[in-house]
């Protein structure tokens, strides 16, 4: 078994480092909150340490999953960084939603200490990262890839590696930008149902049937009816996605006039109290009353 560090243990990264634990691996973990760190070694076989560098200089493997580039430039890049105490020849797994910027530059670095390095983001949100069934996008060398796939196989369902540094970012980028529009069409749909008068419950039993299917609508449909958000991926990691989204298609000619605009209609669903409510309180501004 493989002796690895799993640094961020938020909704994702708990239940994550939890299935390399239950695999059987020798898990050391790391979080700026310790209260959460003794939450995890009380539920989970492992250890943790008193700083990065500590995690670090013990680990084959380290695993990273925290906000956003600053977060990322902090943990891995800064003096007291990851980096800079990991032992030639180990491999860093960074699952961090971050910029395609950020993830060659951490690779760079890393490569010139002898480091390999994966930028590795997922998709699932907190029940797949729970369910052990997330999707993770992988961008690195393949030698490193092969030597944590079956790492990364304990909690995910889907694993691949999409090309050099960089590409798990941009393919992750086009989940967001794919998911933004579905769930703003699902949105728009389930309100249109309900002013038309028409029951949600059977047009959806009819229609997720055919084209219109998603994973959005048969997980999603029923809570945005009921108007219940408190969970799964917040709002405000969606508009953290989105803008990292915006800014590389700024870069790269794409045009994404819907995921810009759906960014917009987050920020409303944010003005109306929903940072932390789950991407689908879409429709939440949709069922404000008609002005006229």
């Amino acid at each position: 078994m493989s002796k690895v560090g799993f640094i961020g243990l938020g909704v994702m990264g708990f239940p994550m480092a939890g299935w390399l634990s239950k695999a059987g691996h020798n898990v050391t973990v790391f979080n700026r909150s310790t209260e959460k760190t003794k939450r995890w070694c009380k539920e989970f076989q492992g250890q943790t340490v008193s700083s990065l560098k500590e995690l670090a200089t013990d680990a084959e493997v380290v695993f990273v999953c925290v906000g956003d580039d600053p977060d990322v430039r902090e943990v891995l890049l800064s003096p007291r960084g990851v980096l800079s105490a990991m032992n030639s020849g180990s491999v860093l797994v960074d699952h961090t939603t971050a910029s395609a910027e950020i993830a060659r530059e951490v690779a760079e670095v890393g490569g010139t200490r002898g480091i390999s390095c994966l930028d590795a983001p997922v998709s699932g949100g907190q029940s797949g990262a729970k369910e052990g069934c997330l999707t993770v996008m992988v961008g690195g060398e393949i030698q490193a890839f092969e030597r944590v796939v079956s790492l990364i196989d304990c909690y995910a369902q889907r694993v691949r590696l999409l090309g050099p540094s960089g590409c798990g970012q941009l393919a992750k980028m086009v989940n967001q930008i794919a998911i933004a529009g579905l769930v703003q069409g699902l949105a728009e749909a389930l309100n249109f149902a309900q002013r038309a008068g028409l029951d949600p419950e059977l047009v959806v039993e009819v229609i997720s049937k055919g084209a219109a299917q998603s994973w959005q609508m048969e997980n999603r449909w029923k809570t945005m009816v009921d108007k219940e958000f408190e969970f799964g991926f917040s709002v405000e990691w969606m508009r953290k996605d989105l803008r990292i989204c915006l800014q590389e298609a700024r870069g790269n000619g794409a045009e994404l006039p819907v995921a810009a605009l759906v960014d917009q209609f987050y920020a409303d669903v944010i003005a109306l109290g929903g940072r932390r409510w789950d991407t689908s309180s879409l429709i939440a501004r949709l069922n404000r009353p008609n002005d006229h």
